[in-house]
């Protein structure tokens, strides 16, 4: 159900709080992720009646987050090293949200108590790998997971960089990949 008008971005800015958050420090109260909404405990509570619900609801969100933003990079069209940009922009662009459902492996079994399921229209990271491997942009004896995986760590690496100040915020894009494109394309003998 999406909400519309002030109750759904009041509900949209708490759910993103609290996957940003607790991203950055998994035993933050209450009272953090409502200071980070910008809304008092009262009305998180209103929202959200304890902290198991908020929870749940923040990682059905934060997934459907990134499922959008992957959606929205549109990684089915165009060259294979272009859309792999752009996926990592989009990916970068939610990065709390996969340091939040990553950084706990127990995140996912929520989800999938929630009864969520992916989009499968939607392509996927493993997708544009395949694609960029039999086009020969990608070394096809790296297995498309293994690539994916690395896709992923580095995001999480870019993003904690920039979270203890180490590279700028608008820079991570480019370093991740740089990083990615220089450990992943394939290798041509002349």
């Amino acid at each position: 159900m999406i909400e519309s008008g002030s109750r759904g971005r009041t509900r949209r800015a708490i759910l993103s709080a609290t996957a940003s958050v607790l991203a950055r420090d998994r035993s933050a109260t209450l009272a953090d992720i409502a200071r980070a909404a910008d809304v008092g405990r009262t009305t998180l509570h209103r929202y959200f009646p304890d902290r198991d619900e908020l929870v749940r609801a923040a990682i059905v969100d934060s997934f459907a987050a990134v499922e959008e933003s992957v959606k929205a990079a549109a990684i089915d069209q165009g060259p294979v090293p272009e859309a792999m940009r752009r996926l990592v922009a989009a990916l970068v662009d939610v990065a709390d949200r996969l340091a939040f459902m990553f950084g706990d492996p127990r995140m996912l079994e929520q989800l999938e108590a929630a009864g969520w399921a992916p989009d499968m229209s939607v392509p996927t990271t493993v997708s544009l790998i395949e694609r960029g491997q039999a086009e020969g942009v990608f070394d096809p004896e790296v297995g498309a997971e293994w690539v994916e995986q690395v896709l992923w760590a580095l995001v999480y690496t870019g993003w904690e960089a920039a979270e203890k100040g180490k590279l700028p915020k608008h820079g991570v894009t480019a370093v991740v990949i740089r990083t990615l494109e220089s450990g992943i394309l394939a290798r041509h003998e002349s």
